[in-house]
Parts: C-alpha cells; structure tokens; sequence
C-alpha cells in the first residue's frame, strides 16, 4: 500500500499536522514518517531565482549594453544554507511509493509560490496525485477539514501563475532600473550625500511608497501656515448659556466677500470685529432645531493591515512586529489566518461562529472577557451574523478576517505579554461585532442675527452598546504625528477629554430646553484665532493602511473600506517593504513614536526618479500591476498576456531614459 507526503511551510506547522493525523512516530531526519503518512517541511524558501551572473559570467559587472535583461528561459537554485532540507524532500517528493503529495504550504499566494518553486526543482512522482490543503486555521479541526477536502493541486495553478510572475516582475524592475539608474546617476548621488560611491535601489512596491513619504515630507515642509478669524455667539442668560460658531450663508452680508478666508473665518482680525459691531443690539432667534437619534455599529473585523495600524497606535511597535506576533498567535492555534485582506467573514464561517464564541468562554481566563460574555448571556445578544455587515461572502478571496479560534489557551499563559495584549485586541473586536450598537442623542441649532447665522450641536452617548468592549482611545492630537509626542503630557490630555466631555453633555441638556421661534439673549462675541494645519507624518501602521488604499491615508473607517481596491504590495508584503527601506536607509522610524522620515539619501533617491521615471513613484502605476496579478490568479488574464505588458513596459521606459543621457 502506497504512502502519502505532506509538506508544510515549516517544522512547527508539521507538527501541528501530525497532532492531527495523530501521528507519533519518532521523528526522522527532516521529516515524520508513520505507517500511511510522511510529513516533511521547507524552511521558508528553498528555492530562488538566479542573478544576472548565472546566465553569464559577464553580467556580473553593472554595464549599459547588457541591459535590459530580461531572460527567455529563467533559472532558479537551491539556497545554499538550506540544500540539506531540500534534498530530504526531494528525495521523499521522488520515493515510488508515494501514492499522493499533500502541499500544505501556507494558504496564500507566496505560501503557493514556495511549495511550486519546489515541486520544479526536485521533480516529483509523476504517478502520484498533487492535492492542496487550503486551512483558515491550525486548529485541528480546520487542519483535518483541510486534508479531507484538499482539492487537485492544478485548481491552484492560477494562483501558482500569478506568484511566479510577482516574483518575474519584481526581479526584472528591481535588476534592471537598479542598475540603469545607478550607472547614469550613481555618481551624482554619491557626491550628494558625500560618500565615495553608491548604488540605487528601485523596487516596483519599494519606490512608490518611498514616494509618498517623501511627499507627505515636502507637503510639510513647505507648508505655510495661514492664520483666520472666527466669530463666536455666546447666547442665553447666566444660568445657562451656549457658543454657537458663524458661518455664512446666501443672505449673509459676507456672502461672497473678499475678506473671507473660508465659510466660517475672516482673513483680518479687524475685519471680523467690524462684522461684530455690525450686529450689535440685534435680536437673536433660534430659526431651527433638529433632534436625531444617531446609531452606530461595531467596526468590521480586522485584517492585517488594520491589525497591523491599532498595534503601531497602542503600543508603538512596527507592522513587521505586529505580524511575527499574530503568525505566532496563528500557530499555537490561538487565531485564525494572519495574512488577509477581509474584514469580514464567509457565510459558512458565520454559521459556526458561537464555536468560537464558546471556545473563549470555556477557555479564556480573564475576567474583563468574561465579563462581556456573561452580559451577552444575560441579554441574550444574537449570534446570528447572517445579513450583517460582518459577512460577506464577496469581500472574501483567500480568507476571511483574523478572528479568534476559540482554541489554544494551553498555549496562551507561555506567550511574552505583549503577545497576551494583541491576542486581547483581536478578542475584544471580535466580541464587539455582537453587541448592539452605540445610540446617540443628537441636537443641532441655528440661532439667526439679521441674515446671519450661528451653528451649534451637542451630542451625548445614551447607550454604550458595543462601546462597553471597545472604549474608543483618546484621539491622538494631530500636531503630535509632526514628530515626538510628549509623553508626559498624556494624563493631562485624558483630564482635558473628560471636561470636554461633560461640557458636550451639559450643552445638551442646555439646547434640549429651546423651542424654534424662541428669542434669546446675545450675552457676547467673541473672536477665536484659527489656522490652517499641515498634514500629518505618516507612522508604521498608517503607512500600511496608506499602502493598502492605493496610497490615500484615509482615517475614516466606513469610506475606508468603500473604496478599497488594489493596493500597493499585498497584506503579506507590506511590512517586509518597510524593514527593507529602512535597512537601506532611505527612510528613518522613530521607535518611540514610531514615525516615518525621509532620509537625506531618500530625498536624493526620490529626486533622481522622479527627474528620469516619475511613474514609478505613482501609487496607481503599482497598484494596477498588483490588479493585474489579481487578474491573473482570477483566471480573468492570461499570464502571457501579463508577461507583454511588463517587457513592453520595461522597453519603453529604456528607451526614454537612454534618449535623455
């Protein structure tokens, strides 16, 4: 009787596989071996592609005339401090007796891309069937789904397809404008930064996202501030009273006057008093009021790139760190799949779901959890997700928001605390998505003088709702992303929320007391300085969530996911982009406050390519290629059709950058 191999991305994950084929033979050298089952593993890569030099010896020097290149037949090797690993398995992947080859690499597309590499090289059984194992998690129960319902490893070919040429494209932009750069313009950056000799680095992700830091640098530094004048209403009596903020409108005096800065401020300080005396002994009417209810759901679910922007926020540590962490988390079975760009979850997920919820109710210690979990029994809260914003079944591609499993709590009292406290964020996001929305009272009032009119509003939280779980985090000053926040500063900060707060509450009440066509008393005007701000530094986690929108930071959640489309790199990729810019020192990251700079030699970098190939720096021009790629493993694109596009590209931009030397 024929055998069956299985091959994991690494050793730890083949062990979790062998739990649950309840394997417990000794281990060999490199692999498992029982009765019906090999498990064997990669570590990581063990496969890459070939330099220029492998090809031919002389392509090792930078030369002009041996670019482009761009080979016809491509060559890969074996890494060489891992040929050991990839000779066992490739002498199991050859063995007669192997019925059938489980690849179950890591359920993604460079997870794909390093069991492929493999299977290439080491040639396997031509008689045995090649199936892929597709997991949501390392819990047993996923894994032996996963095995069971493997399907025939060609049905992954698109998604195979797609990985080889990100991997082409990459190489063929990186090799060849590298290059070509660095021979036309090497000097000049040298000597600009005053060092003996450099090199340029351009990637097709890298270089763009260097871009947009760069950029949102300039936008700062040759930011002018612009200072206005707003005029404010005080109305009521000594008992109560409220501010109310001038804005124009159509029958306004200012309408349309050059002394306007903006719809609520004047360019001149003694422009805005004389608009003041102009209302003088008027009688002030409140003209309209408006009482809403306003209700607000649960955020989605995380992906990574929104795990990756709250974890740089809470405890100021870097996507890349984030991401070890929840890869951890996902290997001791704790959460689902790390490397995903939903935010929500699948139908059949969704129909499982209190599986999970009971599994961190049995298993979960910690008595703020519980304490959600036991309310959610006591007012029997619903489970049921289906027709929900939280599932949808076509905001899913390889898999579906990171969640907890439920599972793993024999693992969870050995994590490092750090690990405890994201694992914590996850639960408590998830829990929220069951508990009913936050209600607000909401009063907007317009007070009119003459033509003129003030606005005001007052809103109070009357039921906390989910907000129990996810106590909103005191808002970040915007200045502070301008560079090093005072850290001192931040229970001052915290005392200031809570006064504003209850002045919010107290204007309520106040405005509650008002009828419309009710009269009421001017006490004074004053004049509040405005001015205009610059935007803001990027940080580690705004960067990725800027990446994953095609290069717009857009804070607001709701238009955030409306909008989001093909970013730049993929949730997998992106925090490895940032560890390489700042390797190379084109960029700084403060590590306290984790924000983003330029370096003067990635202000010299953005320069040169901006001056011979400025597209490269466009987030549309990166995005479209990584939508191409996604219409390759869609089926929706021929990879040859692909493959055109991208010598043709690189060919063009040759030759404009050859023509301007």
């Amino acid at each position: 009787m024929g055998k069956k191999l299985l091959i994991t991305e690494k050793p730890s994950v083949a062990m979790e596989f062998a739990k649950a084929l309840k394997i417990t033979t000794n281990r060999r050298n490199g692999y498992l071996e029982s009765e019906n089952w090999i498990i064997t593993w990669c570590v990581g890569h063990l496969v890459t592609m070939s330099y220029p030099d492998k090809y031919n010896e002389k392509l090792k020097l930078w030369r002009l005339e041996t670019l482009p290149f761009i080979p016809e037949d491509w060559k890969y090797e074996i890494i060489p401090a891992v040929q050991n690993q990839f000779n066992i398995v490739k002498e199991l992947l050859q063995r007669k007796d192997i019925e059938e080859i489980y690849n179950a690499g890591d359920s993604g597309r460079e997870g794909e891309y390093i069991q492929r590499l493999v299977f290439m090289m080491a040639k396997p059984n031509p008689n045995a069937k090649m199936k892929r194992v597709w997991i949501d998690s390392q819990t047993e129960e996923e894994i032996t789904r996963g095995i069971r319902e493997a399907k025939d490893l060609s049905e992954y070919d698109s998604l195979s397809d797609s990985a080889y040429l990100r991997a082409k494209e990459d190489y063929l932009i990186g090799i060849n404008f590298s290059r070509l750069l660095s021979i036309i313009y090497g000097r000049q950056l040298a000597k600009s930064i005053q060092e003996d000799k450099a090199s340029i680095s351009v990637g097709r992700v890298m270089t763009c996202v260097l871009g947009m830091i760069v950029g949102r640098e300039r936008e700062i530094r040759n930011f002018i501030k612009t200072k206005y004048y707003k005029v404010l209403g005080e109305f009521g009596d000594e008992t109560a009273s409220f501010k109310a903020e001038w804005k124009v409108n159509e029958k306004s005096e200012m309408y349309e006057s050059t002394k306007l800065y903006n719809e609520t401020g004047f360019k001149k300080e003694e422009d805005a008093r004389s608009f003041i005396a102009s209302l003088t002994a008027s009688q002030a009417t409140i003209t309209e009021l408006k009482k809403s209810k306003q209700k607000e759901n649960a955020p989605l679910l995380f992906n990574l790139a929104e795990i990756q922007n709250e974890c740089t926020k809470r405890f100021k540590i870097k996507p890349d760190q984030t991401l070890e962490i929840i890869q951890n988390l996902y290997e001791k079975k704790l959460v689902t799949y790390p490397r995903t760009d939903a935010r929500v979850l699948s139908t059949a997920v969704a129909k499982e779901i209190s599986k999970n919820l009971n599994g961190i109710a049995r298993g979960f210690q910690d008595e703020e959890i519980q304490e959600y979990i036991n309310k959610m029994v006591k007012e029997k809260y619903s489970t049921n997700l289906i027709k929900t914003k939280y599932v949808n079944d076509s905001k899913i591609t390889d898999h579906y928001a990171i969640t907890p499993t439920g599972q793993g709590y024999e693992n969870y009292h050995s994590l490092p605390e750090l690990q405890k406290q994201v694992y914590k964020v996850i639960v408590k996001r998830f829990l929220a998505i069951f508990y009913p929305p936050a209600e607000y009272s909401k009063m907007q009032v317009t007070v009119g003088i003459k033509n003129e009119t003030f606005h005001c509003s007052g809103k109070v939280c009357v039921k906390q709702g989910f907000l129990e779980i996810l106590k909103p985090m005191e808002k970040e000053e915007k200045k502070s992303t301008q560079d090093e926040k005072n850290v001192e500063n931040t229970q001052d900060d915290n005392n200031k929320s809570k006064e504003n707060k209850k002045q919010e509450d107290n204007n309520l009440e106040i405005l509650k007391t008002l009828k419309k066509g009710q009269n009421i008393e001017i006490r004074n005007f004053q004049i509040k300085d405005a001015e205009t701000s610059p935007p803001t530094r990027y940080n580690s986690g705004s960067i990725i969530l800027a990446m994953e929108n095609a290069g717009k930071l857009i804070e607001e959640e709701e238009l955030r996911e409306q909008i989001k489309g093909a970013g730049i790199g993929t949730s997998a990729t992106r925090a490895e982009i940032m560890k390489k810019l700042e390797k190379i020192k084109y960029i700084e990251v403060n590590n306290k406050t984790q924000i983003i700079t330029p370096t003067q030699k990635g202000e010299r970098i953005y320069d040169i390519v901006y001056g011979s190939m400025p597209d490269m720096l466009n987030p549309k021009l990166t995005a479209s290629w990584e939508k191409g790629l996604d219409l390759v493993a869609k089926k929706e694109i021929k990879p040859e059709e692909f493959m055109i596009k991208l010598k043709n590209y690189i060919h063009s931009k040759f030759d404009k950058l050859l023509i301007k030397m």
